[in-house]
């Protein structure tokens, strides 16, 4: 098998929210994010919009992994068919070839030539390494390739930007492992995996404590979908810390060898400097 790996690339969905929307959305949930017991008070006296108070806020940048995967396999394989004929029928000829015919069938060998070919977005939470479906709704929209350079920028100017804690390696092993198969074949002609893309995505979320009666809840704002949580958190740890590239990205070219000794890596495209590029 030939196994061809792409280019990590860092890309950035945009903020189609803002602070000010995002702040808005989130104390509009203010009585929700304290849940029942903002209700039970609600009905001795309803709680006032000074009781609240938002006592923290960030933007951070949160991860997510996708990886791209499509496999082709091209094959021969010999079969037995059998093949329905009339009753008085006692043999057919097909290609000089002639078969003897029995009981209203007759068995005759075919070269079935075959072609499968695959392709599916594996999509991982950058922060708790699993497998999230639910994170499709991000490929609907574009991102844009960043650097770095560009992430610590962002960082330096007061985003909290999130180092995954998921390496590309690891996932990249998975996803080949998981997508590779056995065919049954007597001569294959083409069998290749490609990894179309290993891509970091970070996603813009707003996190915004609030206080109410000693109490503190967290509403998290998506920036990119405008969708709201509450029961969020925040991550005040992480504030001002520039990330480390080695953090990011790794070469992912190890992973096919790891899984699959003897695997010919028909294609490297990059080298370890230009991986932090972030060009498309």
């Amino acid at each position: 098998m030939q196994v061809e790996i792409a280019e990590e690339r860092i890309l950035l969905l945009a903020d189609s929210i803002g602070a000010d929307q995002a702040r808005t959305l989130a104390w509009a949930k203010r009585s929700e994010a304290f849940g029942a017991f903002a209700r039970i008070g609600g009905f001795i006296s309803r709680p006032k919009d000074e009781d609240y108070e938002i006592v923290y806020s960030e933007l951070r940048l949160q991860p997510l992994w996708r990886i791209s995967a499509s496999t082709t396999y091209v094959y021969e394989r010999q079969r037995q068919h059998k093949l329905k004929l009339s009753g008085e029928v006692n043999a057919v000829t097909l290609g000089g070839e002639s078969f003897s015919a029995s009981k209203g069938a007759a068995t005759i060998t075919l070269i079935e030539n075959c072609h499968e070919a695959s392709q599916k977005d594996w999509l991982f939470d950058g922060l708790t390494k699993q497998g999230d479906p639910g994170l499709k709704a991000y490929l609907a929209i574009e991102p844009k390739p960043v650097t770095l350079d560009e992430l610590n920028d962002m960082t330096r100017a007061g985003a909290v930007v999130l180092p995954p804690q998921a390496k590309p390696s690891m996932l990249t092993r998975d996803v080949i492992s998981r997508s590779i198969r056995k065919i049954e074949a007597d001569r294959i002609l083409e069998e290749t995996m490609r990894i179309d893309a290993i891509d970091l995505i970070y996603r813009p979320v707003y996190a915004h404590r609030l206080r109410w009666q000693g109490k503190e809840a967290v509403v998290e704002v998506d920036a990119v979908l405008g969708e709201t949580k509450t029961q969020g958190t925040t991550f005040e740890n992480n504030v001002g810390k520039l990330v480390d590239r080695d953090l990011l990205l790794d070469a992912g070219l190890e992973a096919a060898n790891m899984i699959l000794p003897g695997v010919t890596l028909a294609r490297i495209i990059v080298t370890k400097a230009a991986k932090f590029s972030g060009k498309s």
